[in-house]
Order: structure tokens, then sequence, then C-alpha cells
């Protein structure tokens, strides 16, 4: 037996409980991980509120980093004693646990000179950043992009990483903490979207021109400023909807400028595709390693307090990643 968060109900940060539960033997194909960090998202809220579709009772959590102990037959992408990490949807849930069975084609490998907790914290962030600037748009030297919430969890990965690439990086965020740490992130320009037009600025900063591409996760707050914000042949490319989503709009206000739209999913650009998962992987991790990209591992939790990491989150106050470690035994 080993120790999980369960929730039977969905509700509040209370439906989550601490209990034994039991971890089977790997089947073919699969392995089993003893857990070195745990990432929190709020996909694991949305769950766990009934938000997201999940039906009860389950284990929340997308994604971790841990050791093998165990592998079942057919499996020779990993072995017991290697580090691996994993992030996803619905096939991956049951982070929220000491112990886990995990599909082994899910399974990544971090490299020693990546932290274990550090890699169960940037793998679903670090790969979303990587689709986003890599597979729905290619950002090159020379660009000009525009980030929402460039201080939030996926928004400063893909600030600091289309920096390092070479494009010329506009951010929004809310206040000026988070706006110095935007500039951190390699952020040419940082608008406080609360104190000034960021469409404006936006317009102004690139001399009317816009931008190559935004990249979006608020949704209806930004969205059709967003596409105000683009040049011709521009793409806007929407991967969340923290303010809800947007109002419809008819495809004929693209065409002025012929501007691209997508919504762009993790699952759907590396969730079925190994060769392409491992890519990722390694890309995220080696920029890690070679600090590159800083990962800010700014909260942690012992697993059996997962109940007040999501309080943590949903207050909005939480800066950097926030993560849970296993209880010590």
């Amino acid at each position: 037996m080993v120790k999980a968060i369960t929730v039977y109900e969905h509700g509040g940060p209370e439906v989550m409980k601490w209990e034994d539960v039991e971890v089977p033997d790997p089947k073919e194909g699969e392995i089993r991980l003893k857990q070195k960090g745990i990432g929190i998202n709020y996909l694991d809220v949305y769950m766990r509120q009934g938000r997201h579709p999940q039906s009860v009772p389950f284990i929340p959590g997308v994604e971790g980093a841990g050791v093998v102990t165990a592998v079942g037959p057919e499996v020779t992408s990993c072995k017991v004693g290697d580090v691996v990490a994993y992030a996803g949807t619905q096939r991956l849930v049951g982070s929220y646990a000491e112990e886990r069975i995990l599909p082994a084609e899910q399974a990544v490998p971090v490299p020693s000179s990546v932290d274990p907790v550090e890699a169960a914290a940037v793998i679903f962030k670090g790969l979303t950043a990587y689709v986003m600037i890599h597979r729905a748009f290619k950002v090159e030297p020379g660009h000009t992009i525009l980030v929402h919430a460039a201080a939030g969890g996926v928004g400063s990965l893909i600030c600091q990483w289309a920096s390092a690439i070479g494009a010329t990086v506009i951010g929004t965020v809310s206040t000026k903490e988070k706006a110095v740490q935007a500039k951190e992130d390699g952020c040419e320009h940082v608008i406080l979207y609360k104190d000034e037009d960021f469409v404006e600025r936006v317009m102004e900063i690139t001399s009317g021109k816009g931008v190559d591409v935004v990249y979006d996760s608020v949704g209806k707050d930004t969205f059709n400023g967003s596409l105000e914000c683009l040049k011709t042949r521009g793409y806007l490319v929407v991967y969340g909807a923290a303010s809800g989503q947007p109002e419809p709009i008819s495809v004929t206000k693209l065409a002025p400028k012929s501007i691209y739209l997508t919504f762009a999913s993790l699952g759907e650009y590396i969730g079925g595709n190994r060769e392409h998962l491992l890519i990722a992987a390694e890309a995220l991790y080696s920029n890690v390693a070679k600090g590159v990209l800083k990962v800010r591992v700014n909260h942690k939790y012992p697993l059996s307090q997962a109940s007040q990491a999501h309080i943590a989150l949903e207050s909005r106050k939480t800066t950097g990643s926030v993560v849970l470690i296993p209880d010590e035994k």
C-alpha cells in the first residue's frame, strides 16, 4: 500500500482525501514509478471542480518525475533505476500518489544534470511552450512576438525560449512585480495591460506593423485585441481561456490581413507520437540544463497537503511552479 490523494466527488479542495491505495505490478508496456516530484496545474483544479471532464473517483494530477522501480513485459525504453518524467491529460491522470503505474511510452528520460523536482515542475508547461514556438508557429530570429500572461507558467517559458532564439518579445502582465520577472525572462517590452491599452502599445512598438504571432492563454479579455495586434498573415495561437471563451467570430474577420488562427493542443501535437515527444523533451531538458530556461519552483508542499497547494493556486497569488513532494517516511 502507498499513500495517495483521491477525489470521490467534484468540489472544493476539501474533497481531496489522503488515503492508502494499492499499486499493482506493471502490465505489458507499463512501468512502476516512485515519484520524486509532482507538478500542479490549473487543469488539476478544473478536474477536481468538475469543470474539465473527469469521472470520479480518481487520483488527480497529470505530470511528475521519479525513479522506475519495476518494468512490465515488452518494455525496452527504460529500466529499473532510471529517472523519468511524464506529462499529459486524461490518459496520465493519477500523479498525486507516492507511487504509480504509467505507460512506458509516455515516460521521457531526465538527464542527471536536471533535478527530478525541477523536471516534474517544468515538463507540462515546458512541452507546451515547445509546441507553441516550434510547432504551432516556428519562431525564428528577427520575429516579433506578443505573449499574454508573460509571467505565467507557460508564458514565462515562451518568453525565455523565444528570446534565446533571437526574437523580439513583447509581454503583457498585470503587476509591476510580474513586469520585473518578464524583463528577466527576455521581454524587450513589457505592457501593464491594466494601465495601458496593449493594442496601442504594440502598434507603437512595432511602428504600426504589428507582430508575427500572438500567444494567447487569456481568451475572452484579449482575443479581439490580439487579432488587432497581428501583421498581415500573422498567427494568433490560442492555448487557453483563463478569462473565459471568446465570443464567436465570423471567418471574414480574418480576411483583411489574411490572419491564421489556431488553438494549439499539446496532446494533438506530441501526445500520440513518441518520436515527437522525445524530441520535445530533449529540447526542453537540454535548455534547462544549460540555463537557457529558468525553472522557478517557488512553492513546495508535502503530497499529503495537496489541498493547501490547490488553495494557494486558486488564489492566483502564486508565482512560478507549485510542486508536491512525497512525504518522508
